[in-house]
């Protein structure tokens, strides 16, 4: 197999191969040469996950993608999907997987399919539906007036004089 050394970091970071992990692994390798960077440092590439399955912890171990950066977004539709945005020039795409062909069918053999088919075999491109989201914004953090638990200011709401954050806020 190529890249197995990618492959292996891949199953070190989520804990076992499965079928979920080699989709975000091919789609971030693919994503890779297509966008023609390797890894996103800060948020120079940006993913936007129509699913929260295995796929995701590949493109995060391979692209740089993380919930904490701001550039791993979730769009959940219960599809094997990704868009891809390269802010440094603008481009940007959507891999959708393919259907397997019919002599593919158990997990052995799906799984050899999906690490070595490919890369047009696997994934359909086509334009991605939404607009480069913004970068990952920074909110200053104050006190809730009624527990005393630092909360972002955009997650506060304001209830009787005081900035609530959303569990005493339900609760009053």
């Amino acid at each position: 197999m190529q890249n197995a050394d990618l492959w292996q970091k891949c199953l070190d970071f989520h804990g076992h191969s499965c079928g979920g992990l080699a989709i975000g692994f091919r789609a971030a390798l693919y994503a890779r040469k297509l966008l023609g960077i390797d890894f996103s440092e800060d948020e120079q590439i940006v993913c936007v996950s129509e699913n929260n399955a295995c796929g995701v912890d590949a493109i995060s171990v391979l692209l740089g993608c993380s919930i904490g950066k701001g550039n791993l977004l979730f769009r959940i539709r219960g599809k094997q999907a990704f868009s891809f945005y390269n802010r440094q020039n603008g481009q940007s795409f959507r891999l959708i997987l393919k259907a397997q062909p019919d002599g593919v069918k158990d997990k052995a053999s799906k799984l050899e399919y999906m690490l070595n088919a490919p890369d047009e075999d696997l994934f359909s491109i086509t334009e991605v539906p939404l607009t480069m989201p913004l970068e990952a914004p920074i909110f200053e953090s104050k006190p809730c007036g009624e527990c005393g638990e630092m909360t972002a200011e955009c997650f506060l709401r304001y209830k009787n004089g005081k900035l609530l954050c959303a569990d005493c806020y339900d609760k009053s």
